[in-house]
């Protein structure tokens, strides 16, 4: 299993967005969408603000692999269901990064339905 270096995970944790892009059973890529990414530990994790209907979210599940960009980084990703042990450091995280925004942005990503949607992305 590949893991993130040290490098990359201060990139992308530190950048402010991340491009993530589903890839398609022929392996090309959907069109990027830009959203948040937060680093808890050695693993970054992105989150759904429309909960599981949202539709990157959807085809990131349904794809289970796709690609991102951040800081400088391309790279080519697994998408892996976190569990709820993750939770609560990765709305920390979320809070750490974010909170500057106000409770009415930040909380789209760390409401009871956004926490559902909680994808560790896996270096591939």
């Amino acid at each position: 299993m590949t893991s993130w270096t040290s490098e990359e995970l201060a990139k992308i944790g530190s950048a402010e967005e991340l491009d993530i892009a589903s890839r398609l059973p022929d392996g090309a890529l959907l069109p990027f969408v830009t959203i948040w990414v937060v680093r808890a530990d050695d693993d970054l994790f992105v989150r759904s603000v429309k909960g599981r209907s949202g539709t990157w979210f959807r085809r990131a599940l349904a794809a289970g692999e796709g690609r991102i960009r951040s800081g400088g980084i391309e790279r080519d990703v697994a998408f892996e269901e976190a569990g709820a042990e993750v939770h609560a450091p990765v709305i920390a995280a979320y809070h750490e990064k974010y909170d500057r925004y106000g409770p009415s942005i930040v909380g789209t990503v760390v409401s009871a339905e956004s926490v559902t949607t909680t994808l560790r992305l896996v270096p591939r």
